[in-house]
């Protein structure tokens, strides 16, 4: 916090003190009200080598090493400052050109005051390199990420009953697991339980179709690959917005059946993935009731609103768990016997 309010408050300080400065030279910019080349006795139009040797005769004549006395040492320290400073702001021909513009314009206080404290606080570092290297590392960690969540989904399946009896059944049958049960005294007919959890975990990332944020990653996943196809998703998606207006608003044609599972989707404010990892059952069910018309989904809701209060209100474990909040849930003050 005290870096940034050191970083900070000096630049903003003389931001609003700037319109009180009189001439062509500002108070805490560059080198303050002496003019630079007048500090390193040289002109606007000398050259590069000609400030260079002129810095190097000041710097041996004023280096605070060559004074003995501690007074002249100290006169000598602080301009040696002053003449390291100015250097440093006419070597550089990008923070000269800048200081050459403030001699020029001495009227634009705020943009002076922007161009040095940026070129003095700003990383030196290219922002497109940042931006570069900061979406390669969100795209690095999107994959790696994604690939642990996929594997733990797996991993989880193989262990569930239900997953893992159909997967050894999907392995008999294609011969990837032998019937232990008709050869039971085939010691080769018998696996490991390492090897026989590794064929079901194969029979499940082949067979099984894992939907929503444990799926299997793709390509098309990372900030990267968004980012290079952004065009063409916004292309696609006004092409698909006026196509629904012209389709539906002007020339009113009646909806095809995905364009009503959009419909359906977007009133039970659903994703894509989540309604995909719906039961055909139920969207079979959604089509039957027409959904799609929202008077219909409205009265579909509200009954699905009573089947669940009913249903909460018939569970047992429901009603210990309101029996928990009415004992010892919140509002409730107790002493301790303790």
């Amino acid at each position: 916090m005290l870096m940034w309010f050191r970083t900070i408050y000096p630049p903003l300080l003389c931001l609003f003190l700037a319109p009180l400065s009189d001439g062509q030279l500002l108070e805490g910019l560059y080198c303050g009200r002496t003019n630079c080349y007048d500090v390193l006795n040289v002109t606007r139009s000398s050259t590069k080598g000609e400030i260079s040797k002129s810095y190097r005769q000041l710097a041996r004549r004023f280096h605070p090493d060559l004074h003995r006395s501690p007074e002249a040492k100290e006169q000598a320290a602080e301009q040696f400052k002053i003449i390291a400073n100015a250097y440093e702001i006419l070597k550089d021909d990008e923070s000269r050109s800048d200081y050459d513009y403030m001699l020029d314009n001495p009227d634009e206080y705020y943009a002076h005051y922007y161009r040095y404290y940026r070129r003095k606080v700003a990383p030196k570092v290219d922002v497109r390199i940042v931006i570069v290297v900061t979406i390669s590392i969100i795209s690095a960690v999107q994959y790696f990420s994604g690939w642990q969540r996929y594997n733990t989904a797996i991993r989880y399946f193989a262990t569930v009953p239900k997953y893992r009896n159909r997967a050894l059944e999907i392995a008999k049958e294609e011969g990837l697991l032998s019937d232990t049960k008709s050869r039971p005294r085939d010691k080769h007919a018998k696996l490991s339980k390492d090897e026989i959890d590794g064929i079901v975990r194969k029979v499940i990332i082949e067979k099984m179709d894992i939907k929503g944020a444990y799926a299997k990653p793709t390509v098309f996943d990372l900030l990267w690959v968004q980012l290079v196809v952004l065009p063409y998703t916004l292309a696609k998606f006004v092409y698909w917005y006026l196509s629904w207006f012209v389709r539906h608003s002007v020339l009113d044609r009646p909806y095809d059946d995905d364009e009503k599972l959009y419909l359906i989707r977007k009133y039970m404010k659903m994703s894509q993935v989540q309604f995909e990892a719906q039961e055909p059952e139920k969207k079979d069910e959604f089509m039957r009731r027409k959904l799609w018309i929202r008077e219909n989904f409205e009265e579909w809701f509200k009954e699905e609103e009573e089947n669940t209060k009913k249903q909460l209100a018939e569970s047992n474990r429901y009603k210990q768990y309101r029996r928990f909040l009415k004992n010892h849930g919140v509002g409730r003050m107790t002493f301790d016997d303790s």
